[in-house]
């Protein structure tokens, strides 16, 4: 129970500490929370480049072909952890995650070590990546003229 505590205290000092990591420059929360039903929904034909950057933020990866035409490459990846600890459940079989919080995903941002021994085996963890590329061309007068994106999940 003791070990249990001292986990859930760590990851609420965790947990406050990082608001305060925040930098100034970080992209904004449209560039974080990109889906493929956020592109299908904001982004059409006819378009202005001002238009998608409102709607998506600003791309990764801009280019221009030989007949001055722009495309706007937007690639995310992003990681996502969950963790079961098969040594505590409430209720009726609800897993709990680090002795007292509920199970569930967590993005990682880095690396988090902790001497506990849930890196050694009492829980089951997964992991899962998952990656979205969007190009959107645009025509000379810098209005869109296709997009298209690959979404995959491992």
């Amino acid at each position: 129970m003791r070990k249990s505590m001292s986990v859930v205290a760590g990851m609420v000092v965790l947990a406050a500490l990082l608001p305060a990591c925040r930098h100034n420059n970080l992209h904004s929360v449209e560039e974080r929370k990109m889906t493929v039903g956020l592109v299908q929904k904001e982004i059409r034909v006819g378009m202005s480049q001002a238009e998608v950057i409102a709607a998506l933020g600003s791309p990764n990866i801009v280019s221009r072909d030989n007949k001055g035409k722009e495309a706007y490459i937007y690639d995310r990846i992003a990681t996502e952890a969950s963790y079961r600890d098969s040594s505590s459940s409430v209720g009726g079989g609800a897993s709990v995650a680090g002795g007292g919080m509920p199970a569930g995903n967590v993005l990682l941002l880095g690396t988090v070590s902790g001497s506990g021994s849930h890196s050694r085996g009492k829980g089951q963890s997964a992991t899962t990546q998952k990656t979205l590329t969007v190009v959107i061309r645009f025509d000379t007068a810098g209005m869109v003229e296709s997009f298209s994106y690959h979404s995959s999940t491992f």
